[in-house]
């Protein structure tokens, strides 16, 4: 199995370079990668290098993440999030590879308590969320095999994340304040690679199964909650930790350029099922990234 990876250097494509290499022979590209193009602003550039290769699976993990730069930013923010997968889509039909793809609960506007299912009626709430529905769209308008994973609060111990910004807050200030009205579940990098490498190898087995998909970790919090639980774990490891308070705070004490979902639950119940998984509880995937962080406390 021959395998092109777009997006490489991120927080999920630093990842599916380690997932994916068992399955087969894997050439991973960045936006800055010179011997084949990488960079998704460069639409012939991509063609050519899919063209090129003629993959059995295309994995797309590369995209315009930063939502309120979108609001500013939105013909980026379609080049990348619409128009590139589109373009995926119609390459990997063109050589018969199957195409993976990573969607956001931004498609959905956040309303009820319910979790989102694959069947939901969409409503995204700003430009990050239309685009990336716009590019669901494409790839399912194209006619190509795909795997599409629509998921939520990502993180990962390389790089920035929600997190580390705690930690560090939490050793400069006595007293947080942090949004409880938005709920979800963090789900990790890692979490996502190997769920994505599974998928894979049965989906290239078993066409059948190409679609939406939901997979997030288990569980849900808000970001309060998500905070709570870092501090504490991260204190009761031997970190001081300045911060005493974490105040729970509404959406609206902290204003944005884009709105966020209040409700970002997912129903992962058809990704379980398809592909026979248990995706594990958010604190699972949490607490090992804070391991990493403070590896000579944890």
């Amino acid at each position: 199995m021959k395998i092109l990876l777009f997006g490489k250097n991120g927080q999920v494509g630093w990842e599916l370079q380690r997932s994916l290499a068992p399955l087969g022979q894997l050439v991973a590209l960045s936006s800055a990668s010179r011997e084949m193009c990488g960079n998704l602003r460069d639409p012939a550039g991509i063609a050519q290098t899919v063209r090129s290769l003629a993959p059995d699976v295309i994995v797309n993990a590369a995209a315009h993440t930063a939502v309120d730069k979108a609001e500013s930013e939105p013909e980026l923010a379609e080049a990348l999030n619409a128009r590139a997968p589109g373009l995926l889509a119609d390459e990997a039909l063109r050589c018969g590879a199957l195409l993976v793809h990573y969607s956001t609960d931004y498609v959905f506007d956040g309303s009820g308590s319910r979790p989102w299912t694959e069947t939901d009626a969409t409503g995204p709430l700003g430009v990050y969320g239309r685009t990336k529905l716009d590019g669901e769209s494409a790839m399912k308008n194209s006619g190509c095999k795909y795997l599409i994973f629509r998921t939520s609060w990502v993180y990962a111990a390389r790089g920035k994340n929600f997190a580390k910004t705690i930690l560090k807050l939490a050793g400069e200030r006595e007293k947080l304040t942090v949004i409880a009205d938005q709920i979800g579940a963090p789900t990790g990098a890692e979490l996502l690679a190997d769920v994505t490498a599974l998928a894979v190898r049965q989906a290239w087995s078993e066409p059948g199964v190409s679609g939406i998909y939901h997979l997030a970790a288990g569980g849900e919090t808000s970001w309060h909650g998500y905070a709570t639980f870092v501090c504490e774990f991260a204190r009761q490891a031997g970190v001081e930790l300045r911060a005493q308070t974490i105040e729970p705070v509404p959406s609206s004490a902290f204003p944005t350029p884009a709105r966020r979902p209040l409700n970002s639950r997912l129903d992962t119940s058809r990704l379980c099922g398809t592909f026979d998984l248990q995706l594990p509880l958010w604190q699972t995937g949490v607490e090992r990234m804070v391991q990493e962080i403070f590896p000579e406390k944890l």
